[in-house]
Formats: structure tokens, sequence, C-alpha cells
């Protein structure tokens, strides 16, 4: 599967070693890393780690491109979803992203809300990459007008004072770090990076301590069976505490995630024996985690039934839940569509636009594998289109 990946430069093999020589450091005084914490590692470790370090993630140049990264379609249709939410809340409302990116979405969106005439007080960005932070501070610094760069500010943690407003996440669940488990003689493993004789990763088991095993029965228990024998996948046991830490404060508002993913019994699915886990390289995806760690996005899908039970426990409701087609039809997509085709200048233009509604909503493309969900706090109606509302699916979770 390796083989086929394109040739690292010289300089990424070096940078590459840097973070092997960090891991195996931390393996000889540690011993064997739960692999949720190599995961932690490969992503975050400062410096070196893939979202910490210099190299470009985002569009042709990086490893894989996001919704916001086609074009302007995706974060004016989101826009359109949150915009009343805004308005209801009024001028003491913000707008928290979670994971900037490359700061595209932003950009479109804060223009897109001052058209609306429902600019948030604030405009957040939680970023733990100092790196793209500064990409994304320049890029909003060059593109907006002052009165609307002067809106966002960065965090360094979510808010832990009480806010009201937005909360909105675009493929930010699958990167968190995963829990990897197995089945071996109907007791639970949890899956360790450790070194092998020569000194190079290797992945093991060892018996799961109580929070790990716990989650796999939870899941067992709500699915209505046993996981087979041999059975290997992923879980988020601390997905509770992480939507408490960022959403915890928001006081009245909405949360919005967009994701690829699945509903628990469609994750879980008996044919799915080695989970979801995937690297992305340049825009090819292979499934050796190990393989020069800190130059692969290490991701894995997003269990929305578990997702919808962490905002519950967080002491949200679910408001809607759809693949991201039927999200971004509700959203006016056909209106954003006919205005930005045109708007084109050239049919070049025209045909990229159509290239970019393709890319979001076919169901081999985006449409499908990506899903939306909606959670709602504190408001005494929810302002959403009668057509999300309609379109909602949230009895599949």
């Amino acid at each position: 599967m390796v083989a086929r990946l394109p040739e690292p430069s010289a300089e990424e093999r070096a940078h590459s070693d840097l973070l092997l020589q960090h891991l195996r450091a931390q393996l000889v005084t540690h011993g064997p890393l739960p692999f949720s914490q190599y995961m932690h590692q490969c992503l975050y470790a400062p410096g070196l780690g893939y979202y910490s370090a210099g190299k470009t993630k985002f569009g042709p140049a990086g490893d894989f491109i996001t919704a916001p990264e086609l074009g302007e379609i995706f974060a004016r249709c989101v826009v359109n979803a949150i915009a009343p939410v805004l308005g209801m809340l009024g001028a003491e409302a913000d707008f928290l992203e979670l994971g900037g990116g490359s700061g595209a979405f932003a950009e479109v969106a804060l223009k897109a809300l001052a058209q609306a005439g429902t600019l948030p007080r604030r405009y957040l960005i939680l970023e733990p990459s100092a790196d793209l932070r500064e990409r994304q501070r320049e890029r909003l610094a060059a593109a907006l007008p002052a009165d609307l760069n002067a809106r966002v500010a960065w965090l360094d943690r979510p808010p832990e004072t009480a806010w009201r407003g937005v909360l909105f996440a675009n493929e930010v669940l699958d990167a968190l770090p995963t829990t990897r488990f197995a089945l071996k003689g109907g007791e639970v493993y949890e899956e360790y990076v450790a070194l092998d004789g020569a000194g190079n990763l290797m992945r093991t088991d060892r018996p799961a301590d109580p929070l790990v095993s716990g989650a796999v029965r939870h899941l067992e228990h709500d699915l209505g069976q046993p996981f087979a024998e041999g059975y290997r996948s992923e879980v988020l046991p601390q997905l509770p505490y992480w939507m408490q830490a960022v959403a915890g404060a928001l006081e009245v508002g909405v949360l919005l995630f967009v994701d690829y993913g699945y509903v628990r019994r469609e994750f879980y699915l008996p044919e799915r024996r080695d989970g979801t886990l995937m690297a992305h390289y340049r825009h090819l995806a292979h499934n050796d985690p190990l393989w020069l760690p800190g130059l692969n996005d290490l991701t894995a899908s997003v269990d929305f039934t578990a997702l919808a039970e962490a905002g519950n426990h967080a002491g949200f409701g679910m408001a809607a839940y759809v693949p991201q087609a039927q999200f971004l039809i509700a959203s006016g997509l056909q209106d954003i569509f006919a205005a930005a085709h045109a708007a084109a200048g050239d049919e070049a233009m025209r045909y990229r636009i159509a290239q970019e509604v393709k890319r979001l909503t076919l169901p081999d493309q985006m449409g499908e594998r990506f899903q939306a969900m909606v959670l709602a706090r504190g408001l005494d109606a929810l302002p959403l289109s009668a057509e999300l509302l309609a379109a909602d699916q949230g009895g599949r979770l």
C-alpha cells in the first residue's frame, strides 16, 4: 500500500526522522504508547507534528482538500443555516470556529455574515497550531476589510465563561486522537505503539483499562451483540469530556459539526473489521499510520451516535442530523449556486463552480460520506430553516 505513494523529499524525511527520534525517546523512557497518544504526537507535537509544523496541509499543494478549500459555496451555505441563530441572539452573539484550517472558511463566512446583516460580536478561532494560526492571520488581514478583520480573535483554549452564539467545526472530530481496540478471547484489548528489537515502530495490544473497556462494552450493549473475535476498530472514550471542554460554556446557541462518518450501527459493521483509521499523504490514502510519522494526516471516521450522546451529556439537544448534500440544499445551495454561476466571468469559472457543487453533493464524493449535526441549548425556538428541520434523520442515530 505504501509503495505506491510519492517519494518524500530529503527535507521531509529529515523532518520525520526528528519526530521519530522524539517518539523513540518517549518509548524508551516510558514504554509503549497507547495509539491515541502516538496519534496525538504525530499530529500535534510542538514543531514536529503534522499540524504543528510548517508543511502545507490544505488544497492542491497539500495532502487533502476540505470543503471550504473548494470555493465559496460551502461557507455561504453554512452562513445561511446559522445566520438566523445569530440574528435571534443579537449583538452579544459570538461565532467560534474550531480549527480554522487555511482561513478560507473564515474569509468567506465573515463577508457573507456582513452581507446578511448578522455579523457576530467576535469571530473566534480556536487553533492549536501556531503555524496555522499565523497563516490564518496573514490571510484574513490581506483579504478582509479592516472592520471585519478587527472582529477576529484567536483563542488558546475554549471559552471558560458563559457565552452565546454558534460553535462550528468542519473536519475537526476526525482528527481527534482515537483509541484503537481489539477483541481477543472475549476480552477488550487496546492498541499500543512500541519499539521492536531493531528500534522500529510496531503496533501491539495490551489489556484495556476500565475506561476503554467500559466504552467498548457500551458499544456492544447499544448494538445488541458482542464484537466478533479479532474485531478491531476505534472509539473515543474521551468524547464526552472533550465536548464539555469545548462547548460547556455555551449557554445559549447551537453547535454545528460537519465531518465524515456514520451512525453507530454502520460504523461498527461486522465487515469493517479493522476500523476506519486512515493516513493521507499528497491526496492519497493509505493504512499504515507508522509510515513516516509527521508527514501524514491521520484520521478516523466519526461515530455520530457517540457525538449525539456527548452533546446530550453536555446539556445539548439534537436539532438536526443530515447528510452534507441535504444540509447544503436545505441551506440555500440552489440560489447560492445560481448567483455564483451568473457572476462568473467566463466559461472556465462556471465549470469550476459546477464541479465544486458536484464535489460537495454527489453521493460518491462528499454528499453522503459527510454528515452535518446541529445541537442546540437554551433556545425557546429553533431558528433553523423549515427545509433543514424537515430533512432531519436523527431517528437513524
